[in-house]
């Protein structure tokens, strides 16, 4: 009595696809595929930058620029 059989795995199943959709479950079945490869990348992207030193990687981002003393006139 504990465990579920497969029969009430089953129900449970047609219930949620009666309540939700089978269009709805795809779809979220899709964005969660996307969610946990985007993770993976990131993770992955991470390991690739941790692996060239900080003074060989390029910020692009900064912009290099001459700063003029301000006269008081």
């Amino acid at each position: 009595m504990g465990s579920m059989s497969i029969w009430h795995w089953l129900i449970v199943l047609v219930v949620v696809m009666l309540v939700f959709g089978t269009k709805k479950i795809s779809g979220m079945g899709s964005d969660i595929g996307k969610a946990v490869k985007g993770f993976k990348d990131g993770v992955k992207g991470d390991e690739d930058k941790a692996a060239v030193p900080p003074s060989q990687v390029a910020d692009k981002s900064t912009i290099d620029v001459e700063t003029k003393e301000k006269s008081k006139f």
